[in-house]
């Protein structure tokens, strides 16, 4: 397995996932007749981030990942998503910058030097140790508190919606 292929299509099909698991918890919205940001504020305790929260951090973990492997400028988002829509365009931003990434540019990057800093943190990664270490476990748990405040809310969705 090569880091293009453990990195770029992975993050790829979980976002996909992810936005019809978004689907899902609109058309809940739309059958039960709730107001679509009682779910996109939701949260599963009164210290995490909001469904909306999670989605953009999902994005941002995934297009940094990308970034950083290929050495290619991240696009910036402004976090200002609140529905459903704009979490699916955010999504979908997502997806259409890692499609323009190139195996050629993240192949070899298993040693190389990685930074980030993460609150006060500043830390440093072979890239292999920050795919496999930092970007695909952040990945999988923000899309996967996505599941969680969505299903915790009544929106039925299962293992299969997360895995696609």
């Amino acid at each position: 397995m090569s880091m293009y292929t453990s990195s770029v299509p992975v993050a790829i099909h979980f976002l996909g996932n992810l936005s019809k698991i978004l689907e899902k918890g609109q058309a809940f919205c739309e059958e039960k007749k709730i107001e679509p940001t009682v779910l996109t504020s939701a949260r599963l305790a009164p210290d995490m981030f909001t469904l909306a929260r999670q989605v953009q951090i999902a994005c941002d973990v995934a297009k940094g990942c990308g970034a950083r492997l290929s050495d290619t400028e991240a696009p910036k988002h402004e976090d200002t998503e609140t529905t459903f829509e704009e979490l699916q365009a955010r999504i979908q931003k997502t997806i259409a910058f890692l499609e323009t990434l190139s195996a050629d540019s993240i192949d070899g990057t298993e040693a190389k030097d990685i930074q980030i800093k993460a609150g006060p943190y500043e830390l440093q990664f072979t890239g292999a140790d920050f795919l496999n270490k930092w970007a695909l476990p952040n990945l999988y748990f923000h899309i996967t508190t996505t599941y969680s405040i969505l299903r915790h809310n009544g929106v039925e969705v299962g293992k299969m919606d997360y895995l696609g």
